[in-house]
């Protein structure tokens, strides 16, 4: 669903820590409905099919998928698959979080048959496939509407209520018992006829966290899945986000770094606001969840600006702490590897332009050394983090440091968020070597003295 200013505002606010440092209060184990052992190296890539070809049907798509496999992302999230309202419709097309009917196809891309033939090719290349779940809100026209009013939230005249400015869609209230079956018996639908493997859950903390918990108990009777919510930590609406950790999702947004990381990029904020980042412990979002790390989405590239926009050529390095911090679970949103540089118009058909594939190598390296680095593992499966202190004082240096070690490897990251010059000779006990550079930044190296300029990085990986 499109953030609009108003759970940006909540979403961003939630500020957390992204270092080593845990309550001790938290527990250590979030569930007994662990997430799938194939999700804890993966990489996401989120499905746009809309704008991902000039039909913008899965058959298009499915061709594409040795493309996306090769270039080493693990899990396909689709966007909304089904039919979009037309009643009080933004735009030409639609919004896709406009949903219509929960069990069928939107046929701008094709039919049942067309999407199980694209789940079939995914796996067939070792990939899974989550698909993008609106449980909080449906279209006008939806049946529910007219059949089962009393499944729907109103005012205090009885009439149908939205929120925010989503005019197109009408809240869902979950305190009717029949509804809540009716939305599970939805999702198990196409865990069944489909074999997909999860969900994307849009807005998730405006639902009730028991819901999902119902809904997840169900789902793992039939398989193992994986659950991605749209949410990040404690806000008015969601007062204990713990609740959807448990038995529930897998997975959260990293809001908060995204806002963080792009502020700095534009030189709005500092290395010291990061510092201040990574020593907040947080209590909201258990150590097993992961934390999905991103430079753009459906919902950024078309509302708050490309990744061109947002980071400038400052890309790679974020891009390289979105893959190498704790809990991290990387994203790639459809056209980001083939350096998209448009607002994808998000109720018309905008096709990406897949022309530039100079980004492509980038891409393979960076998802390679996820999958290939123990430590670098999806939530509490990767390494601890240690950041180290090059000044030996109680605030880490500009140069932010930290390292990663697990199974006798480990990674080195030096990224500079100053405006100037930078240098380091030794990163604890590790003395840096050109030799073990697997990315990095234009950089000098003066008799084993590293000179990293503004916002330069690299990245060591070392065989212990």
């Amino acid at each position: 669903m499109k953030i609009f200013k108003t759970i940006q505002l909540i979403l961003l606010s939630a500020i957390i820590a992204i270092g080593g440092c845990r309550s001790t209060n938290e527990s250590t184990s979030k569930t007994n409905l662990n997430a799938p052992e194939w999700s804890k190296q993966s990489v996401i890539y989120e499905v746009n099919v809309r704008q991902h070809t000039s039909e913008g049907t899965f058959k298009a798509f499915t061709k594409d998928i040795p493309r996306i496999k090769e270039l080493g992302a693990d899990i396909l999230w689709i966007m909304p698959i089904n039919p979009i309202g037309i009643k009080n419709r933004k735009g030409t097309l639609g919004s896709y979080y406009s949903v219509k009917n929960y069990t069928a196809i939107n046929p701008e891309f094709g039919n049942l048959d067309d999407f199980k033939a694209m789940v079939k090719e995914a796996h067939n290349h070792g990939q899974k496939v989550i698909i993008d779940w609106v449980a909080n809100h449906t279209s006008w026209d939806h049946a529910w509407i007219t059949d089962h009013s009393d499944w729907y939230e109103k005012d205090s005249t009885g009439k149908i209520i939205t929120q925010y400015d989503w005019s197109d869609v009408a809240k869902l209230n979950y305190s009717n018992i029949d509804l809540r079956k009716a939305m599970i018996e939805s999702m198990k639908f196409w865990v069944k006829e489909c074999d997909i493997d999860g969900f994307r859950c849009d807005v998730a903390f405006l639902v009730p966290a028991d819901f999902w918990v119902d809904a997840r108990t169900e789902l793992e009777a039939l398989k193992p899945v994986f659950m991605l919510a749209e949410m990040e930590t404690q806000t008015d609406i969601n007062p204990n986000p713990k609740e959807y950790y448990t038995n529930a999702f897998n997975a959260n947004y990293s809001w908060s770094f995204h806002g963080l990381s792009s502020e700095i990029a534009l030189g709005k904020k500092t290395y010291k606001d990061f510092q201040n980042h990574i020593k907040k412990t947080y209590t909201e979002t258990p150590s097993d969840v992961y934390r999905m790390h991103f430079l753009t989405n459906h919902d950024e590239n078309s509302w708050n600006g490309t990744v061109d926009e947002k980071y400038g050529d400052k890309w790679q390095l974020f891009s390289v702490l979105n893959y190498t911090l704790p809990q991290s679970l990387p994203l790639i949103y459809s056209g980001e590897e083939a350096n998209n540089k448009k607002r994808l118009q998000f109720f018309e058909k905008d096709l990406i332009s897949w022309g530039d594939t100079s980004l492509y190598g980038w891409y393979r390296k960076m998802n390679a050394l996820k999958h290939n680095q123990p430590a670098l593992a999806n939530g509490k499966y990767g390494a601890p983090t240690k950041f180290i202190n090059l000044n030996n004082s109680e605030d880490l240096s500009s140069l932010v440091v930290f390292e990663r070690t697990m199974d006798g490897k480990s990674i080195y990251v030096v990224a500079n968020m100053s405006n100037g010059t930078q240098s380091f000779k030794n990163l604890g006990g590790y003395v840096p070597n050109e030799k073990d550079i697997y990315v990095s930044s234009k950089f000098e190296n003066k008799n084993g003295e590293f000179i990293l300029p503004s916002f330069g990085f690299v990245l060591f990986t070392v065989n212990n």
